[in-house]
């Protein structure tokens, strides 16, 4: 990778802030009078040790109290081009890297090189002075993000219709509502023509519309060859914008790869199943008089284990068992429960080959199709199940033996289309519409 395709490079970028302690009240009026004459020493101390940690082993095992490690030792590069998304939960650290590449704030440790012009919307209104009209802050925002003023008024008309104020343009901000002032600011960071546009988690604000508008507007500069470096929890938008993705927990960097393998990890985090089991030893398996569990496992369409899939594909539980005696009706079923517990579905294996007919003892595997387009977005659990027939008898029976994640998109054919919040439900099937229209 050579440095003319690099955009963006973070090598082993930290991040430490001090947190406050709690003050010790004096109970005697010297103690009130000593420190007193002290404080201004103390109140320098303090101020500087916002910024400066020398009284501090950041190498060392044991940490101070009062020191928060935002980021630790992220590094990853981004080519020109490319739209990368930064996923993870509260406090993971994605916000602040998002600040030390805009230049807000300086990291403890490390370097940032960044090759090209950026615009950054961090924050609704970033950069907005309240007292001046939409229209001033258009020309005063672009001036901040390094335009010249002839680069702003040419594309001052776009601007405006995107963000739908124009009615408003010569009020000023300040009597902007949040969804205003928003429209207005993502209009000025992605119209400026930046080769960076850096965005933090601007789908979180606003109405659907306008959530829509900019995710198109992020496609189109995305097409444009330009870098766009994402934030958001929402992982359909992620999934359908970002090429790659990089992953923070606590401060530092869990993964990093395609969107779709990220994201279905990352919304597997905490499960403790995966998507394969296998039992080597006959005399530990679960099993019955008849039958022995030998495997479980997920598949893909091309026999692949996988512990996550994009909704639009189909998607295989898969049992593997050892009939022990011969002559007996088997029935082999799953269940299938998403991430609240709620069971989505239970399946029957209905073969026509086996249904209901003696099975001769051997080895069998057994796989439940899933369609593409059926099951919603996030973690699902497997439940795997076999009985012998008339009578009922168990043979074994395991809960949650296996998961898999799914993950969605912004794709046409889906249940969503371009809608850019997830759809509630237990499924989310792409059903066939029909409008018919008549004159009057």
């Amino acid at each position: 990778m050579s440095n003319d395709t690099i955009a963006v490079n973070v090598e082993e970028v930290s991040k430490v802030y001090r947190l406050g302690v709690k003050e010790q009240s004096s109970e005697h009026m010297v103690q009130m009078l000593w420190g007193f004459v002290r404080s201004p020493l103390q109140n320098f101390r303090k101020y500087r040790a916002l910024y400066t940690f020398d009284d501090i082993d950041l190498d060392g095992k044991e940490q101070s109290d009062d020191i928060l490690w935002a980021l630790r030792d992220i590094s990853f590069k981004v080519n020109k081009g490319d739209v990368v998304g930064i996923i993870g939960g509260n406090g993971a650290g994605k916000s602040t890297l998002l600040k030390i590449l805009s230049r807000i704030t300086p990291p403890t440790r490390g370097n940032v090189s960044i090759h090209g012009r950026v615009s950054s919307l961090l924050e609704v209104g970033t950069g907005f002075h309240p007292e001046l009209t939409g229209r001033e802050n258009v020309f005063l925002n672009g001036t901040i993000l390094g335009m010249r003023r002839k680069e702003v008024a040419r594309k001052f008309d776009e601007i405006v219709a995107f963000s739908d104020v124009e009615k408003f343009l010569d009020t000023p901000v300040k009597r902007y509502s949040s969804g205003m002032r928003v429209r207005l600011a993502f209009a000025v960071a992605a119209h400026l023509e930046p080769e960076i546009l850096i965005v933090d988690e601007v789908l979180a604000v606003g109405d659907a519309a306008f959530q829509q508008k900019c995710m198109n507007k992020m496609q189109d500069v995305g097409k444009e060859g330009r870098t766009v470096l994402f934030v958001s929890h929402n992982m359909p938008a992620v999934t359908s914008l970002c090429d790659r993705v990089v992953w923070l927990d606590h401060g530092r960097k869990v993964a990093e790869g395609p969107a779709q393998e990220i994201v279905g990890k990352y919304l597997l985090e905490g499960v403790e199943t995966t998507a394969h089991r296998v039992w080597k030893d006959p005399s530990s398996a679960p099993g019955g008089e008849f039958a022995r569990l030998c495997e479980v496992r997920v598949v893909s369409e091309s026999g692949e284990i996988v512990g996550h899939c994009d909704i639009q594909e189909p998607i295989g539980l898969q049992m593997e068992y050892e009939v022990l005696k011969g002559g007996e009706v088997m029935l082999p079923h799953f269940r299938l429960r998403n991430d609240n517990g709620v069971l989505v579905f239970v399946t029957l294996d209905h073969d026509p080959e086996w249904y209901q007919r003696p099975r001769p003892a051997g080895r069998y595997v057994s796989t439940a199709w899933i369609p593409g387009n059926l099951l919603n977005e996030g973690p699902h659990f497997v439940e795997c199940n076999l009985m012998t027939r008339h009578p009922d008898i168990p043979q074994f029976h395991l809960a949650d033996v296996v998961s898999f994640a799914v993950t969605g998109s912004m794709a046409p054919g889906t249940a969503r289309g371009d809608w850019p919040g997830r759809l509630k439900g237990i499924v989310s099937p792409a059903l066939e519409w029909r409008t018919e229209f008549s004159e009057g």
